[in-house]
C-alpha cells in the first residue's frame, strides 16, 4: 500500500489556533504532511508584509507534532508545489470552497489526479483579523 502525501500551505503569521486546526485536520487525512511556508515576498497577497520573519514562521511550523516536514513555498502556484513536493492531496480551509481559485485548484489537480481536501475554516480567528485588532490597540495606545 502506497503513502498518502497531504499538503497544506499558508503563510502561518502569527500561529493561532486557525493553523493548528488546519495542521491537525490535514494529519489526519495523510500518512505524510508537508507544510509549505509562504516567503515573506509571497506572502503580501493578505494586504501586506507577514509580521513574524519567515525562518521564524518555518521554525515554529516544524515544530508542531502533526507536520513530517515543513518547506518553503515559493508561489501561490499549488501545482508548482506539486512538481516540487509530489503530494496526493492538497488541503485548504473550506473557506476556499466555491470560490474561483478553489474552482481552479480543483480543475488543474483533477488533471494530474491530485484530491483537493476542503478542511473546516476556524471562522474566529485568523492573522488579518489579530493584526487588525492589534494596529486598533496601538492607535488607542495600548487601551482596550
Amino acid at each position: 500500500m502506497s503513502r498518502i502525501i497531504g499538503y497544506a500551505s499558508s503563510v502561518f503569521d502569527l500561529f493561532h489556533v486557525g493553523h493548528l486546526n488546519l495542521l491537525r485536520q490535514a494529519r489526519s487525512h495523510c500518512d505524510h504532511l508537508v507544510a509549505g511556508v509562504l516567503l515573506d515576498e509571497v506572502a503580501t497577497h493578505k494586504g501586506g508584509p507577514p509580521v513574524v520573519p519567515f525562518h521564524e514562521r518555518l521554525e515554529i511550523v516544524r515544530a508542531i507534532r502533526y507536520v513530517d516536514e515543513a518547506v518553503a513555498d515559493a508561489t501561490l502556484e499549488k501545482l508548482d508545489a506539486w512538481q516540487r513536493v509530489g503530494f496526493h492531496r492538497l488541503f485548504k480551509g473550506d473557506d476556499w470552497r466555491g470560490t474561483e481559485r478553489g474552482a481552479q485548484w480543483e480543475r488543474d489537480f483533477a488533471a494530474v489526479g491530485v484530491e483537493v481536501v476542503y478542511l473546516p475554516y476556524t471562522t474566529h480567528v485568523s492573522s488579518t483579523t489579530l493584526r487588525r485588532e492589534i494596529q486598533q490597540l496601538v492607535e488607542a495606545g495600548g487601551r482596550r
